[in-house]
């Protein structure tokens, strides 16, 4: 794949979201949480749900005003969803999660595999799925992998505006253009830039040990790491 910053970073005027849209929130550890804080901050209506019910959010929903709901009900009327789970806990899911959610829903899977935490996962090591690929299969619905190398504290502090030189730029894979340019235009209202990184199975370009993982740079440098990458799997997110 050849990726370009001519053709991949995200300039284009009027891409940015309306500042009232349903967001549901699958996961409230460390990701989950700073983006509940994020959103929420940026006028967003947010539901956040965790593996533990609606009375342990109390204290992250006063102090966001996301409304804390069970992990089947995160997605009603949602417009964007984002799973941000262990990967050895999105086979349990509730069924239908998204079953009535807004039409044209966008599912954004923030997940790594991490064989120490989560077991061997045979779809991706003895079929060669990426790691989204394999989530979008269990969750029957097409996903965009984005925040997977992101450290949750940038979130908070290293947003910036568009132009600015200190401006991060986060990877977005997926095969959905219509929900790739969705999840984009909200990074882009959150205060990063964004590189296409493809469809879903190029998305080994930015899992754990690829150059991109972790970054923390703007559109040329993100380009560069994602040109660079190996799709040999490193020895230490094997199982």
């Amino acid at each position: 794949m050849e990726v370009s910053p001519e053709t991949s970073a995200t300039s284009t005027p009027g891409r940015a979201r309306r500042a009232d849209m349903k967001i549901g929130i699958i996961g409230a550890g460390n990701i989950g949480g700073n983006l509940t804080r994020r959103l929420t901050a940026l006028g967003h209506d947010v539901s956040v749900a965790n593996s533990r019910g609606p009375h342990t959010l109390k204290e992250l929903a006063d102090e966001t005003g996301a409304t804390p709901v069970r992990a089947e009900e995160a997605a009603r009327g949602a417009e964007i969803a984002v799973v941000t789970v262990p990967l050895k806990a999105v086979p349990d899911l509730p069924s239908g999660l998204f079953d009535e959610a807004a039409d044209g829903l966008a599912v954004i899977d923030t997940g790594n595999y991490y064989p120490q935490r989560d077991g061997r996962i045979a779809g991706i090591e003895d079929e060669g799925l990426t790691e989204s690929r394999w989530t979008a299969r269990q969750l029957g619905h097409p996903v965009v992998k984005a925040f997977n190398g992101t450290y949750a504290q940038d979130l908070l502090d290293r947003h910036r505006p568009a132009g600015d030189p200190e401006r991060m730029a986060l990877p977005v894979a997926g095969d959905d253009e219509a929900a790739k340019r969705t999840v984009r235009g909200l990074i882009e209202e959150l205060g990063f830039d964004t590189v296409d990184a493809g469809g879903l199975d190029d998305s080994w370009r930015q899992q754990p040990g690829t150059p991109v993982y972790g970054l923390r740079g703007g559109v040329d440098a993100v380009t560069r790491a994602l040109a660079e990458a190996s799709p040999e799997r490193p020895e230490e997110f094997r199982g």
